[in-house]
């Protein structure tokens, strides 16, 4: 049975979606041990690394302490210019930042070091730029196991390069498997089994999800994921997350109105669900990516911009379709269509399109509490960090806010203006924060 929650807090939304470390060592993607069928998000770094868009649990939530309490003036250690304008989130690897981006109309790697210098800088071929005016040719963020880093661009284009810059190998899946029919921008992140780098294509026509070696980049397996859906929903932003259940990896998977579970190995479907959007409405692309809290995933759809946002709470259990089942609770009015949920303490936290905040309960949907961030013209697209007891929630136009939570409510900490756009999510440096702006990328950290 689904719950339905309506509470009397009720907003007007709207809203796109499309990573670090402290030094220390790095470890590849291993599944974890586990005594129950409980599925539980792999974690993808022994160390503080961020290899991913999503960081270390792959939910926005960081445990480093010392945070800067605001990003200002006066806790900005330094900022690099960049040589061209992407939406992708930065990670980083044993200290170092990894951030594509154009250089020269070419898609390009990045590295920078801890202090703001660039060390080197790897090319691939013509960028092909983004069509939304907050896209670029450098939506995907690019995800590292610690030894190598793979990224993906809308030319095509999916590389790995060593982390001294020199190439590891190329494809072109544009040329290989034809270009993709989506509205807008790719923006689905690759992301790390333990032995592949995983792409999901969600478009319309041929959707797939296939796994390519990480050593060679050799095709190991590729299955088509097609449902019949209105317009538009059959095209796809999120991206997977990788789980451990039974104490194997799967990838979970969002897009074309379902959620499906695969088996790391050959890409089998062991789980699926249905029931998005049984009223059949068009123009509902998946967005934000779900996240996963023990069996429970917290799944934005709708269309929080068009004000019909919708959240669901899906359990996961038993294997095959479980549409029937999976149910357990439903919001219609609370949800976000671009921005990311992030997860701390076994709560859910929205940073909404237009800036409303809220707590949620993954068991019940329930709000714990709710707050908002002041009004503005401009949109979040950015998912927001957790970390700290603080939340960390830049705007469109550049203004970037910490709210902090750690007393269990909204109190809006700091507002400050970088004076350029910013899209990519903030990520976590040891210590320090860092934020990818159209620009430039800005490192904060305590102040003196």
């Amino acid at each position: 049975m689904v719950l339905k929650i309506s509470l009397a807090f009720a907003v007007v939304v709207f809203g796109l979606q499309p990573a670090f470390a402290q030094s220390g060592s790095t470890s590849a993607v291993e599944p974890t041990s586990t005594t129950d069928s409980t599925p539980r998000p792999q974690t993808v770094s022994a160390s503080s690394d961020w290899l991913n868009w999503r960081g270390p649990s792959q939910n926005g939530s960081s445990q480093q302490t010392n945070l800067p309490r605001a990003l200002s003036p006066e806790t900005l250690q330094w900022k690099i210019a960049l040589p061209g304008t992407g939406c992708s989130t930065p990670i980083v690897v044993a200290g170092e930042v990894f951030v594509t981006a154009p250089e020269a109309g070419q898609d390009t790697i990045l590295c920078i070091d801890a202090a703001g210098k660039e060390k080197w800088a790897c090319s691939f071929g013509k960028e092909n730029p983004g069509r939304h005016r907050n896209g670029s040719g450098s939506n995907a963020s690019p995800v590292s196991d610690g030894k190598a880093v793979f990224a993906y661009f809308k030319s095509g284009t999916l590389a790995a390069v060593e982390l001294d810059g020199s190439k590891r190998w190329k494809i072109d899946l544009v040329e290989k498997y034809g270009q993709a029919k989506m509205f807008w921008s790719h923006g689905t992140s690759p992301v790390l089994t333990e032995n592949h780098v995983i792409m999901a294509r969600m478009c319309e026509g041929k959707s797939w999800l296939a796994a390519f070696d990480k050593q060679t980049g050799e095709l190991a397996w590729k299955v088509d994921r097609n449902y019949k859906t209105p317009q538009e929903g059959d095209q796809g932003y999120a991206t997977p997350v990788v789980i451990d259940r039974d104490g194997a990896q799967s990838i979970l998977v969002w897009g074309a109105e379902h959620l499906t579970l695969h088996d790391a190995s050959d890409g089998k479907v062991t789980w699926s669900c249905g029931g998005f959007n049984v009223k059949k409405v068009p123009l509902w692309p998946s967005v934000a990516s779900p996240v996963l809290v023990g069996d429970m995933i917290v799944v934005p759809s709708g269309r929080n911009d068009k004000r019909k946002p919708i959240l669901h709470g899906i359990k996961m259990t038993g294997e095959g379709d479980q549409t029937e089942t999976a149910h357990q609770w439903k919001r219609e009015d609370a949800s976000t269509f671009v921005p990311t949920p992030c997860v701390r303490d076994e709560q859910i936290y929205l940073v909404r399109d237009k800036g409303e905040v809220e707590c949620l309960d993954p068991k019940t949907g329930e709000t714990i509490w709710t707050g908002k961030l002041p009004k503005s013209r401009s949109n979040f697209y950015s998912s927001p960090l957790i970390a700290e007891g603080m939340i960390y929630a830049p705007r469109e136009d550049g203004v970037v806010f910490t709210i902090q939570v750690g007393d269990g409510k909204f109190e809006l900490g700091s507002e400050n203006d970088l004076g350029e756009s910013v899209i990519g999510s903030p990520i976590v440096l040891g210590n320090r924060v860092l934020v990818r702006g159209q620009k430039h990328l800005f490192c904060f950290g305590v102040a003196e």
